[in-house]
């Protein structure tokens, strides 16, 4: 599939159109066979739910898509031969993403190394160890560019290729300290990938959207060191949902920045100490062409999955056909600010653990809307997650 100009444009007015993510996307595209079609309807199918919401302007989309040339961007559609394989092959796969450097880098096989901001100088060194291992036996390293663990894998692994994925626009790097290293990842052959608008500034929510990329570039993703509520853990839950494999390296019991990983170990990750250990578990997917063929991991219901886009829900709406207008539907009210459901959640939190479904059903909130929200509160360090996958409020 190669979209023409007129269809990019469409693509990109949906997608920045407010309320609509990578799921409501499909859904649209999918009733009304089209972006095209799908812009024109959406006006009256969010006047059904109680607002009228309008798609960004083609001239809006048309500057976004000139300022992403300017610095060497261009924004790729799913099912397009520059979109990653991988990244594809998931359930929120971003309908399209800024590719900016070597777009060849993202057709090889990937290993995602992240982990610690506040990293140890053994958790560097050891970063550097194993990303150059995994670069010189073939694999693209791909990170996220933040501080620490991060970094010392984009740099130990620029000659043989690293992808970085940016939580904000491709012109706004984060921290903006590293756009030296951006530099240096783009003239070695490197590329950065980015879902979120140019000019976009990355807020804390847009991290673990950037993490689910992170992870569905990659066949399988190892976290080098990780405190039990660190966002790197994020990245590996999302694996896990992807359907590809999870490393952890272990660390003292006494260190902090080892209770995440070796947390991960006891729940049935990949130990790892030295490359072999990866490339061993790996080998069969590298071996194999389409990149997931050989991953023998069964794929979780992704139901209760946590949801990082105020999206429209199409499910309590009698989906109009476009050749005979649209259906009249009663009002529903909006979702309620992330804000008011934090608050809300932590009225029934307590340290004794607790599950996500009695929360649900105890604060009369969706399981979904409660799972974005315990994430919330799990990256504020409000929570402690548990086995079964109960969690308590943290005094």
């Amino acid at each position: 599939m190669q979209l023409t100009d007129a269809q990019r444009v469409d693509w990109l007015r949906l997608i920045r159109t407010e309320g609509v993510g990578p799921r409501t996307f499909r859904g649209l595209i999918n009733r009304y066979g089209g972006a095209a079609a799908a812009l024109d309807a959406l006006p009256e199918l969010t006047a059904a739910r109680g607002r009228r919401v309008l798609p960004p302007t083609r001239g809006q989309a048309e500057a976004e898509i000139a300022a992403a040339a300017r610095i060497g961007a261009r924004l790729v559609a799913l099912g397009e031969g520059e979109y990653p394989k991988p990244l594809q092959a998931t359930d929120t796969a971003p309908p399209l993403v800024a590719i900016r450097g070597e777009a060849s880098v993202l057709r090889r096989p990937a290993v995602a190394i992240v982990g610690s901001r506040n990293a140890s100088a053994a958790g560097l060194a050891f970063t550097e160890r194993l990303a150059r291992g995994l670069g010189e036996a073939g694999l693209v390293v791909v990170s996220g560019l933040a501080r620490g663990i991060d970094a010392r894998a984009h740099k130990a692994a620029l000659a043989t290729g690293t992808v970085a994925v940016l939580a904000g626009g491709q012109d706004r790097i984060y921290p903006p300290s590293h756009a030296a290293l951006v530099e240096e990842i783009l003239a070695a052959g490197g590329a950065l990938v980015a879902e979120m608008p140019m000019g976009w500034e990355p807020r804390g929510r847009d991290f673990p959207r950037r993490n689910r990329i992170i992870s569905g570039l990659s066949l399988g993703s190892v976290v080098v060191e990780a405190a039990r509520r660190s966002g790197s853990l994020i990245t590996s839950r999302f694996a896990l949902e992807q359907g590809r494999e999870v490393f952890a390296v272990p660390g003292s019991p006494l260190d902090p920045l080892a209770e995440g990983t070796n947390d991960l170990i006891r729940q049935g990750a990949t130990l790892v100490s030295e490359p072999d250990h990866v490339l061993l578990v790996l080998a069969p997917p590298v071996a194999e062409e389409g990149g997931e063929a050989g991953i023998a991991v069964e794929r979780p219901d992704l139901g209760d999955e946590p949801i990082f886009w105020d999206e429209i829900d199409l499910d309590g709406i009698a989906l109009p056909v476009p050749a005979d207008g649209l259906a009249e539907t009663a009002p529903a009210s909006g979702l309620a600010e992330a804000g008011d459901d934090r608050a809300r959640l932590i009225a029934f939190l307590s340290p004794t653990p607790i599950g996500a479904d009695e929360l649900a059903r105890a604060s009369g909130l969706s399981v979904r809307v409660v799972q974005t929200a315990l994430l919330e509160l799990e990256l504020d360090g409000r929570i402690e997650r548990h086995g079964s996958g109960s969690v308590s409020l943290i005094a």
